[in-house]
Formats: C-alpha cells, sequence, structure tokens
C-alpha cells in the first residue's frame, strides 16, 4: 500500500498537466511527505463542468465492516476491490480525480524496521498523476476533532509491476502519465476507463530515494 507520496511541483506546472483551468488551492508549498489524512492537491470536474485544483484529504470513507468496534474512521488511502458496492458509487466521472505527484514511497522491511523506498519516472522526478476518487463525508476521523465534514480523497491500486513488486509484491498506485490518459480517466464511462487499472509497464519506474520519511524537491 502506498501511504506515502511526494508532490514538489508547482501550481502552475499541475495546471498545465491536468488542464485544470480553476485554482482553488491557496498558496501551495511543495509537500516532500504526504501522509494518511493530510490535506493534498487534487484536481476534480466541478459542477459546472470545470477542472479545478483543489485541496482535500487523504482518505476514503472505510466500509462499515472495518469500523465495528471503532470510534473513529482515519480512512482509506488505496482503493482496489473496484467492484464492492461500497467503492462502485464513486466510481462515475463526477466522483473521480487526479492526484498530482512526483514520487512515492513502498516500505521495504530491514532488519526488522521499515524503509521508505521512494520510485519516480526518472531521477528528475517529473510530474505524473494517481487515478483517484473523491466524496464529501461527514464523519469522525480524530476523536479531538469530533465530527466534521470534509472533502476526502483515495487512489487505486492494481498489482505492482517488477520494479515495485520487488519491494512490495501485493500493489502498487495506478499512475497516469499521459495527459490524454487524464482526459479518458475524468470522462469515460467506467467500462471503457475500468482498463487504466494496471500497473505501469516493468522498467518505467526508478528507485530515487531510500531511508527517508521525505522526498525534498530533485535539483
Amino acid at each position: 500500500m502506498c501511504n506515502l507520496y511526494s508532490i514538489t511541483k508547482g501550481q502552475q506546472a499541475i495546471r498545465e498537466f491536468t488542464k485544470a483551468t480553476r485554482d482553488r488551492a491557496g498558496n501551495l508549498p511543495p509537500l516532500p511527505g504526504v501522509f494518511p489524512d493530510y490535506e493534498a492537491p487534487i484536481v476534480r470536474t466541478a459542477d459546472d463542468g470545470e477542472r479545478e485544483l483543489t485541496m482535500m484529504r487523504w482518505g476514503m470513507p472505510s466500509p462499515q465492516f472495518a469500523l465495528k468496534g471503532k470510534k473513529t474512521d482515519s480512512g482509506v488511502t488505496n482503493i482496489r476491490n473496484t467492484k464492492s458496492p461500497h467503492w462502485r458509487r464513486w466510481l462515475s466521472p463526477e466522483h473521480r480525480c487526479v492526484v498530482p505527484f512526483t514520487s512515492f514511497s513502498e516500505y521495504e522491511t530491514v532488519d526488522g524496521k521499515k524503509v521508505p523506498i521512494w520510485f519516480a519516472l526518472s531521477d528528475d522526478r517529473p510530474l505524473a498523476v494517481f487515478a483517484g476518487i473523491w466524496t464529501n463525508w461527514t464523519s469522525v476521523r480524530k476523536v479531538k476533532e469530533g465530527e466534521i465534514n470534509a472533502d476526502l480523497f483515495g487512489f487505486l491500486t492494481s498489482e505492482p509491476n517488477k520494479e515495485v513488486g520487488a519491494i512490495h509484491p501485493k500493489a502498487m498506485p495506478v499512475i497516469l502519465t499521459e495527459t490524454h490518459e487524464i482526459d479518458t480517466w475524468m470522462r469515460a464511462d467506467w467500462n471503457e476507463v475500468k482498463a487504466l487499472q494496471r500497473p505501469l509497464p516493468d522498467g518505467a519506474l526508478t528507485i530515487v530515494a531510500k531511508g527517508e520519511r521525505r522526498d525534498p524537491p530533485s535539483d
């Protein structure tokens, strides 16, 4: 599961890559370490049809069975089973989004400790996006916050490619690297777009850092 990623490209680069025409993200600093329940930038289609850059909290509402006996719901960051009724309700275009990133981490166990291994498309850490979904939800995410209403997001996963599978053999994020893939994800019927829930080809990712819980901007 990808529970840590980095987005260090600026807002203009994100808007250009995702064709977002509206920016509601405020003053967005580099985010070298995005953890679950952090607020992070996503791009969605607004009610008026405009594509907008905005901020949401990472972690979609958990299925009811996962909340049994719990007082809080910190959310689900990664979604694999798109046949589940819990997730199907958010697979239509109005609930899809893309999540900009420059690198993401999977943990490798070394001498009993979890060590972050950072992957990117190249050492330059070019911009790409995860294929995500979002919703507005009312819940208790943290006891000290109490009940809140918030926009939440998560992103899809698939079986891993060779590079990620060597570290984390169960899954990798669904990554879109081309603008036409983003357009398809944001607009197309699920029967067409479900083919995008696949790993990147072997050789498409490289390890760019190890050991740190943040991946700083590349020079």
